[in-house]
C-alpha cells in the first residue's frame, strides 16, 4: 500500500508540473501526459520482500498431468530424492494440500479465477474466421465480480498453508486466443471512447467509425506511402484492448492481495510480444506480481529488463532429454528465472519414475539448494547496450508482415518464426551476445516516464517503425549528450498511432538522412508493389528455417551479407549529433540468424553492425579468450552483497510454439577448456560449482560442460569504489 501512496504522490507532483508548464505557456504533449499519468502504466503493488519470502530459491513445480506416482509417501519420497521442491494446486482444491505441506513443497495455485473466462474454452481450436466482432465473454464489472467470488473462495481454501508461493489467475489467458490474429471488441464501446479521450486529449480524440478489422486496412496497404500510411484505427483498438485487459488482470491481483497480502498473483502460460491477446510486455509486467512464460532466451531478456521489482518469473519446462533439460535449467537461472513449471508427461513407466530423473537430480538439487538462493535478490550488471522496445512498432510490423497473407491472415500464428520484428530482435540479441555483450531492453513507457538510463552508452532501435514526438525528443537529447544511437531500418517513419509522418522520419535530423514520405512498397526490399517487408511470409509460411525464409528473393544484398531496406538509400550512414553519434544501417539484421548457423567464421559478418557498437566504447569486463572454440556462449553477471555472480552458458535458439516448448536447437555434447579473461584483476574469486577458491588475477582457466554452466563469484569492484 505504501507503493500506491508513493504513486499517488508522484502523480500529484506530475500534475503540479503540468500545471506549472501550462502557466508558463508551454505546450503539453498529450501522449506524454497519457503515458505518465494513466493507470494503464501504473504498477500494482510489487513489494520485493513479499516476493522473496514467497519465492526464496529456484523452485521446480511439476504440473500433475500424468502424475502416476500419486500423492502418497512414495510420491513425497520421490520428490525429496530427486530434488523437486515444488508443486501445484488446481482451482484452489485442497485434496493434496496436506501432502504438499508434509513434504514442504512450495506450490502455486492454478486457475485461481477459473477456466473459461480469461482463457476461453476451446480457444486453441478456434479458427480466425470465428473471431469477431465481439469477445464471447466481455471483460466488464459483472465478470470481475464473478471472478472475485471465485478468487475469494479459492484463496481462503489454501492461504493457511505456509508453502503457498503464488496464485495464477489462469493458464494461457488472453483477451483473444493465445496470440492468434483476432479483431475482437472486448468490452463496451463507451469504455473505448473514454480511453480515446484520455490518450488524445479532450476535443482531439479521433472519431473512429465503429470497430474495424484488418480486412478493412488490407486492400489499402499497396496504395499507401510512408507519409500517407494510416493504421491508427486498428492500432488504437489493439492498444485499448491491451490496456483494458492488463488493468483487468491488475485489479484481480490487487483484489486477491486484500484476502492474502503475503502471496504474489499473476498468470502462467505467457506468450511472446504480439499485437494480440494482451502481450505488450511494458503493460503486463506492471500488472502482475508473478508470471510464467513460454520462453525464448531473447524474450526472457525483455522480461528481466522490465522486472525492476524482482517479481518471480519462471518458465515452462517440457522434458526432451537430460542434456536439454540441464541446459534449460542453467540458462534460465542465469537469466534471472526463479524456476520452472514442469509438464509431467511420460515421466513414468506405470507408477515407476523413468531413469532421467536420477540423471537430472544433481543439477536440480544444486540449483534449488545452492545456486538458486545465491542468485535470489541479486541485480543485473549492465554492459551499457540497450535495445528499444516499441510496442506500437510491433503492431505496425504485424500489419506490414501480414499483407502477403491476404485474406488468410486469420490463420497466421507463426510470428516468432516469420515476423520482421521477432527476427530483427533475435538477430540483434545474438549479435551482441556473440560479441561478448549482454544487452538489455528499454520500454517506451520507461523512456517517456524516466528517460534513458545513465549507464546506457548505445541505444539500438530494432525495427522501430513508430515513434512519438516525445520518444524522438528523448532519443535526440541522449545522442546530443554523447550517446550512440544505431537504427537498423525505417526509424520513426510513423508516429505512435500508426500514421505516416508527412515530412519524413522523426529522427531524420539525427541520422542526417531523409526518408522520403513518398516511399512506396516498391522502393523497399524486393521492389514489389505488393510487399512492404523482406520476405513473402505467406509463400514461405511452412519454411523450415530462416535461411529458407530469406532465400530466393529480389532484395539487394549488401556486400556485408545483409539485405538493404530502402533501395535508394546508402548503407551504414554515420553522422555526428551534438557530442554523440547516430548510425542508420538501412540493413535488415535478419540474415545474421543464417550466418550464425554456419559457424563462427561466417558469424563475423556481424561486424557490419557491431563495429558501431564497438566504436561506442561498449564495456567488456570479461571475455572468453578462445572465442571461436566457445562460439555460441554468453556471459551474464549479477550483483549482490558486494560480490559479482558470473554465469557462462550456451546461447542457443529454441523450438516451441504459443502452446509451449522451449527445447534447445543445436545443443552439442561434451566439454571444452577455456580461459576467462577480465579487463582488470579481480579478487576473492570462487568457483561456485565446486566451492573452491581461486587465486586473484585476470586469467582463469575453466572447463565448460556445454549443457551446463560455469559459475564464478568475485568481489564487486564497484563496491570498493563506493
Amino acid at each position: 500500500m505504501r507503493l500506491l501512496t508513493n504513486l499517488g504522490a508522484r502523480a500529484a507532483m506530475r500534475g503540479a508540473a503540468c500545471l506549472l508548464l501550462a502557466t508558463l505557456g508551454a505546450a503539453e504533449d498529450a501522449y506524454e501526459r497519457y503515458v505518465t499519468s494513466s493507470r494503464d502504466f501504473q504498477p500494482v503493488d510489487q513489494e520485493r520482500t513479499r516476493s522473496y519470502k514467497a519465492w526464496p530459491s529456484w523452485t521446480y513445480m511439476p504440473w500433475y498431468y500424468q502424475w502416476n506416482i500419486g500423492f502418497s509417501e512414495a510420491g513425497g519420497r520421490f520428490c525429496q530424492e530427486i530434488g523437486y521442491n515444488g508443486g501445484f494446486v488446481d482451482h484452489g482444491r485442497t485434496d493434496n494440500l496436506a501432502w504438499l505441506n508434509q513434504y514442504q513443497l512450495r506450490f502455486y495455485v492454478d486457475h485461481l479465477a477459473g477456466k473459461g473466462d480469461l482463457y476461453l474454452r476451446d480457444s486453441n481450436k478456434m479458427k480466425g474466421k470465428d473471431f469477431g466482432p465481439t469477445r464471447p465473454v466481455l471483460l466488464d464489472e459483472a465478470l470481475k465480480a464473478k471472478l472475485q467470488g471465485l478468487i475469494k473462495q479459492r484463496v481462503e481454501n489454501v492461504k493457511s498453508s505456509p508453502m503457498r508461493a503464488a496464485y495464477a489467475l489462469d493458464d494461457e489467458p488472453s483477451w483473444g486466443s493465445f496470440r492468434k490474429p483476432c479483431m475482437w471488441q472486448i468490452t463496451d464501446e463507451a469504455n473505448y471512447r473514454r480511453w480515446l479521450v484520455e490518450k488524445y486529449g479532450a476535443g482531439k480524440a479521433p472519431a473512429h467509425p465503429g470497430w474495424t478489422s484488418y480486412n478493412d486496412l488490407l486492400p489499402r496497404l499497396p496504395g499507401f506511402t510512408l507519409g500517407t500510411m494510416d493504421a491508427s484505427q486498428l492500432m488504437d483498438q489493439w492498444s485499448f484492448n491491451d490496456s483494458w485487459w492488463n488493468n483487468f488482470l491488475g485489479d484481480l491481483a490487487t483484489y486477491s492481495n486484500t484476502i492474502d497480502p503475503q502471496t504474489p498473483v499473476g498468470v502462467v502460460g505467457g506468450q511472446s510480444p504480439s499485437p494480440f491477446g494482451g502481450w505488450d510486455y511494458a503493460k503486463i509486467m506492471r500488472k502482475v506480481q508473478f508470471a510464467e512464460f513460454y520462453w525464448t532466451p531473447d524474450e526472457q531478456c525483455i522480461l528481466q529488463s522490465f522486472n525492476r521489482n524482482q517479481i518471480p518469473i519462471v518458465s515452462s519446462h517440457f522434458h526432451q532429454n537430460a542434456r536439454d533439460s540441464r541446459w534449460q535449467f542453467f540458462t534460465c537461472l542465469a537469466h534471472g528465472n526463479r524456476g520452472h513449471i514442469g509438464w509431467v508427461e511420460k515421466w513414468f513407466d506405470g507408477n515407476e519414475p523413468k531413469p532421467f530423473h536420477k540423471e537430472l537430480s544433481p543439477t536440480i538439487i544444486e540449483l534449488a539448494q545452492r545456486l538458486g538462493p545465491m542468485q535470489a535478490q541479486s541485480t543485473p550488471v549492465r554492459d551499457g547496450v540497450i535495445i528499444y522496445y516499441s510496442h506500437s512498432s510491433i503492431q505496425m510490423g504485424w500489419i506490414l508482415d501480414a499483407q502477403s497473407h491476404g485474406k488468410t491472415w486469420v490463420n497466421r500464428n507463426a510470428d516468432t518464426k516469420l515476423g520482421t520484428y521477432h527476427l530483427a530482435r533475435r538477430a540483434w540479441v545474438n549479435m551482441l551476445r556473440d560479441e561478448g555483450l549482454q544487452p538489455e531492453f528499454l520500454s517506451y513507457v520507461d523512456l517517456i516516464q524516466s528517460g534513458i538510463p545513465k549507464h546506457c552508452k548505445t541505444l539500438i532501435l530494432s525495427s522501430v517503425y513508430c515513434l512519438s514526438d516525445v520518444e524522438a525528443a528523448r532519443i535526440r537529447a541522449f545522442c546530443k549528450a554523447g550517446g550512440t544511437v544505431i537504427a537498423d531500418f525505417l526509424p520513426g517513419v510513423f508516429d505512435q498511432d500508426g500514421k505516416g509522418r508527412p515530412s519524413g522520419g522523426a529522427l531524420d535530423d539525427v541520422f542526417k538522412v531523409r526518408h522520403d514520405p513518398g516511399t512506396k512498397p516498391a522502393d523497399l526490399y524486393q521492389g514489389r508493389d505488393d510487399l512492404w517487408v523482406e520476405a513473402n511470409q505467406d509463400a514461405k509460411y511452412t519454411c523450415k528455417n530462416t535461411a529458407e525464409l530469406l532465400a530466393d528473393n529480389a532484395c539487394i544484398k549488401d556486400e556485408s551479407g545483409f539485405n538493404k531496406v530502402v533501395r535508394s538509400l546508402p548503407v551504414a550512414t554515420s553522422s555526428a549529433c551534438g557530442s554523440g553519434r547516430a548510425i542508420l544501417m538501412n540493413l535488415s539484421p535478419a540474415w545474421y540468424l543464417v550466418h550464425r548457423e554456419a559457424g563462427p567464421v561466417e558469424a563475423k559478418r556481424r561486424q557490419a553492425f557491431m563495429r558501431h557498437v564497438v566504436a561506442a566504447d561498449a564495456q567488456r569486463p570479461v571475455r572468453v579468450e578462445e572465442a571461436e572454440k566457445a562460439f555460441g556462449h554468453e556471459i551474464i553477471r549479477w550483483r549482490k552483497d558486494g560480490r559479482i555472480l558470473l554465469f557462462l552458458v550456451g546461447n542457443l535458439d529454441v523450438s516451441g510454439s504459443m502452446e509451449g516448448g522451449g527445447n534447445a536447437v543445436g545443443l552439442k555434447d561434451g566439454a571444452v577448456d577455456l580461459t576467462l579473461v577480465f579487463a582488470t584483476p579481480v579478487t576473492g574469486v570462487k568457483d561456485e560449482r565446486t566451492g573452491k577458491p581461486l587465486p586473484d588475477g585476470q586469467r582463469f582457466p575453466v572447463r565448460w560442460k556445454l549443457d551446463e554452466a560455469v559459475v564464478l563469484s568475485y568481489a564487486d569492484p564497484e563496491a570498493r569504489k563506493r
